[in-house]
């Protein structure tokens, strides 16, 4: 805690560290007929203040504003409900996508359940530095940090490419595979059908191999198998169905320090040791008049294509 807030904050206030899966959660409604519960010392709270990062979330349309109290203090339950393979598998539960997203409208309409009496949302660019602060009663304070942070981060193309180069941003974005997968969802924005997405990501942590992510790559058979939107939610179960849906379109070569190539395999991707070559040859693949494309910031700037 002292790494992420500082020694000063630690010493001046009392942190609760939030747990979703402790009993301190109490219920505060419903949503489309499931139980919402909602840490109950925020619940208590004679003042409630959200603080988030707004930047473009691959299935949630932004990150910040409302996801800092679902998932962000929601109990696990309500966590998994959030993210069913259901609201996953919609086509609007992408990139920029709020309004009629079933998840991002989960997500808000859970938070209104429990509101924050202020919400504190960041925007920032790729040195990492503050770009806007946007602070306000919600939904309106996250509705202008959006808009931003569409107009500052996103490019428009006019049509997609057959070979995308993507990262995830660099440490710490790129610390595992799980994490990655939002690159490669960036890239499959703007890459052809049957295309090829190369992606260069550290992955220091490896998968991680000790986590449900891990398992399920591991019991699907195939790409296909990944995005089976069937059978109950679990945790990670979102970022496989993610990489399904990006493997439907594309194939993902992967160049990794953290990660054997039997263990990149086993992920239904393509282990490279070289990315220049690697670009080289999907190149060479795809034709004398192949088109690339370079995502440097990976889910940092996202690229729009016609669909």
């Amino acid at each position: 805690m002292t790494e992420l807030v500082g020694a000063d904050i630690v010493r001046r206030y009392r942190i609760h560290d939030h747990q979703a899966e402790d009993a301190t959660h109490v219920e505060v409604g419903t949503v489309d007929g499931a139980p919402v519960r909602i840490d109950g010392r925020y619940v208590d709270a004679d003042v409630r203040i959200l603080t988030g990062f707004v930047e473009p979330h691959f299935f949630a349309g932004f990150s910040g504003g409302p996801k800092g109290t679902c998932p962000g203090l929601a109990a696990t339950d309500t966590i998994l409900e959030a993210h069913s393979p259901r609201r996953i598998a919609d086509e609007r539960a992408t990139w920029l996508v709020t309004e009629g997203n079933p998840v991002h409208d989960f997500v808000r309409a859970a938070t209104d359940l429990a509101p924050p009496t202020l919400s504190l949302d960041v925007a920032i660019n790729d040195r990492r530095q503050l770009t806007a602060v946007f602070a306000g009663p919600l939904p309106d304070g996250h509705r202008a940090a959006c808009a931003f942070v569409e107009r500052t981060a996103v490019q428009r193309v006019a049509g997609r490419f057959d070979v995308v180069l993507s990262t995830n941003a660099g440490y710490p974005l790129d610390r595992n595979l799980y994490q990655a997968v939002k690159g490669m969802a960036a890239a499959e924005r703007v890459v052809s059908d049957g295309g090829t997405i190369v992606v260069a990501a550290a992955c220091a942590d490896g998968v991680p191999s000790d986590g449900p992510f891990a398992r399920l790559l591991a019991a699907a058979p195939d790409p296909r198998a990944l995005a089976d939107a069937a059978g109950p939610s679990e945790p990670d179960r979102w970022q496989v169905q993610v990489l399904g849906r990006v493997l439907g379109r594309a194939d993902v070569w992967l160049h990794s320090d953290g990660m054997s190539e039997d263990e990149v395999r086993a992920a239904h991707l393509r282990p490279v040791s070289d990315v220049s070559e690697a670009v080289a040859a999907a190149l060479a693949a795809a034709g004398p008049r192949a088109r690339l494309c370079v995502l440097p910031q990976g889910p940092l700037t996202v690229v729009s294509a016609p669909v």
